[in-house]
């Protein structure tokens, strides 16, 4: 605006267009731009078709035709360069239009997150778990004073008990040395045919007595 029209209450700058307004905008002239070749091309193929049916029979016709056929395919050229400016310029704004709301979002996640620690002190937090830690210990011994054994203590030392085994171990060591502790499994069994020739005979005088005495108690009883 100029100097003049800011003096004299000129009209105010007109607002731009928002980043997705554009794109909306390039998009549809993409496809304006797209039916225009679509024309141009049906049109070229006309023309080639006129000139091929004139031939040399009618020169003028067809040289006519081609010359149109070069007016038509040098705006065929001018929209393919307007098309790819236009596609460069839409992809460019895209990108930008995505870069513009990852940044808001990463800016309403600060805001988020400075507004749930305004409130916070860290000095109160390192408190705090000052606090937890000192009353999981305390937790812990309270839980040892309980399971410990008040009624019959643990007052057996270790070391004694080991000397005590290697007593005992030494011990049966000394009776292994002697033979005295040899176990009666290992003994050899004895024939049992020995046993029976080994087995006293009664005397002669002794079967004489018995046989006595039975005749004797014969008698009484006839």
């Amino acid at each position: 605006m100029s100097f003049l029209g800011k003096l004299f209450g000129g009209k105010k700058e007109e607002k731009g267009p928002s980043t997705h307004e554009a794109i909306q905008k390039l998009r549809e002239t993409e496809e304006l731009l797209l039916k225009k070749q679509e024309f141009l091309e049906k049109k070229i193929d006309l023309e080639v078709q006129t000139a091929r049916k004139h031939g040399t029979k009618n020169k003028r016709a067809a040289i006519a035709a081609l010359k149109r056929k070069k007016r038509y395919e040098k705006q065929l050229t001018q929209i393919d360069g307007t098309l790819t400016q236009i596609e460069a310029q839409r992809e460019a704004l895209e990108g930008a239009n995505t870069n513009a709301q990852v940044l808001n979002t990463m800016r309403e996640a600060a805001n988020a997150m400075k507004l749930a620690h305004k409130d916070i002190d860290v000095d109160k937090v390192h408190d705090i778990m000052d606090d937890i830690a000192e009353q999981h210990d305390i937790s812990r011994e309270i839980t040892d004073a309980i399971s410990n054994n008040v009624a019959f203590p643990n007052d057996i030392d270790d070391d004694e008990l080991e000397k005590e085994l290697e007593e005992l171990e030494q011990e049966d060591l000394d009776k292994e040395m002697l033979g005295i502790g040899v176990p009666t499994d290992n003994l050899p069994d004895v024939p049992a045919s020995e046993l029976v020739h080994d087995k006293p005979k009664p005397s002669r005088s002794k079967q004489t007595e018995d046989d006595d005495d039975l005749a004797q108690l014969q008698s009484w009883a006839t």
